[in-house]
């Protein structure tokens, strides 16, 4: 960062970069989501997959470099493969439900995450949920109910695909977090990119299309904004609490919504924004009470 950038941005309260950062990246994902929707009609969503990895792969190298890549030192290869099998099968799924439904839509219904990963976190990680967190998880998938309406509307292919999507990166950062318990954030960070870049070419490959030149930048584009938006969300929550930041990602839907409408005449209706803010006020209840807990178990060390 420019020292003229650096110095200022630097003297500002660390809550007040935490909500910047996961505003810019609020952005940057809505405007990847955008660009591969456009993209879907020239290419297979499988095949902007791989780009979207191969070229955020490409942003990482510099840094992995500045360390002599040492982040390849790991006694836990096969569990990283696992990880980004999930993360690959998570993309792929979501990549696919933007080239069929309209992004807000894609984007409210993924705000299921987190519920997922409550759930996630008992089966996987014997962590205690108790009653409240057990009643804001079934609210967050009634807030689902509400956008998908079964039995009242047809259920779109779409719809379905981002809820296994959310599912299946819920499983992912269950990965994640048993990794952490060993590797370095950047070792995770690099095996991730590495092995999916490797992973996603494989169904790329039978569907593979040479793109033209313009499309090469839209390309470029998706993953240098991608992996961006996650080192801001990854910063955002490093400097301050998720508590305090996380209510901003609600601004990925007023982004998708204007997007949608902007470039590709996309109105979501009244549905999908109830649906969604009972979703994503699940969610941050569900964040605030992992919080508060996380702080209780520090007291008590």
């Amino acid at each position: 960062m420019p020292e003229f950038i650096a110095a200022p941005w630097s003297r500002l309260p660390p809550i007040l970069r935490g909500i910047l950062l996961m505003t810019l990246s609020t952005v940057l994902f809505s405007s990847m989501h955008a660009t591969i929707r456009y993209l879907s009609s020239e290419l297979s969503p499988l095949q902007l997959a791989f780009f979207r990895n191969f070229f955020g792969l490409l942003v990482f190298l510099p840094v992995a470099a500045r360390t002599r890549f040492g982040f390849l030192t790991t006694g836990r290869l096969w569990l990283h493969g696992v990880r980004a099998l999930l993360n690959v099968a998570a993309m792929l799924l979501f990549f696919t439900a933007l080239s069929l439904t309209p992004i807000a839509r894609v984007t409210a219904l993924s705000f299921t995450s987190p519920l997922f990963m409550a759930v996630i976190s008992v089966v996987l990680l014997g962590e205690v949920m108790r009653v409240r967190r057990w009643a804001a998880t079934i609210l967050g998938f009634v807030g689902a109910m509400i956008i998908i309406r079964p039995g009242f509307a047809h259920i779109d292919t779409g719809s379905m695909l981002v809820l296994i999507s959310a599912a299946t990166w819920a499983v992912c950062m269950g990965v994640i977090k048993i990794l952490g318990r060993t590797d370095s954030s950047l070792t995770i960070t690099g095996y991730s990119n590495l092995l999916m870049s490797v992973m996603s070419l494989i169904p790329a490959i039978f569907v593979w299309q040479t793109p033209d030149a313009s499309t090469w930048f839209w390309l470029i584009f998706i993953g240098v904004v991608g992996t961006l938006g996650q080192i801001a969300v990854a910063e955002a929550l490093r400097i301050t609490d998720a508590t305090a930041v996380m209510p901003f990602d609600f601004l990925k839907l007023i982004w998708a919504a204007t997007l949608g409408y902007i470039l590709f005449a996309e109105q979501p209706d009244q549905f999908t924004w109830i649906g969604a803010a009972v979703i994503f006020a699940s969610g941050m209840y569900i964040v605030y009470r992992e919080s508060q807990l996380n702080r209780k178990k520090k007291r008590q060390k």
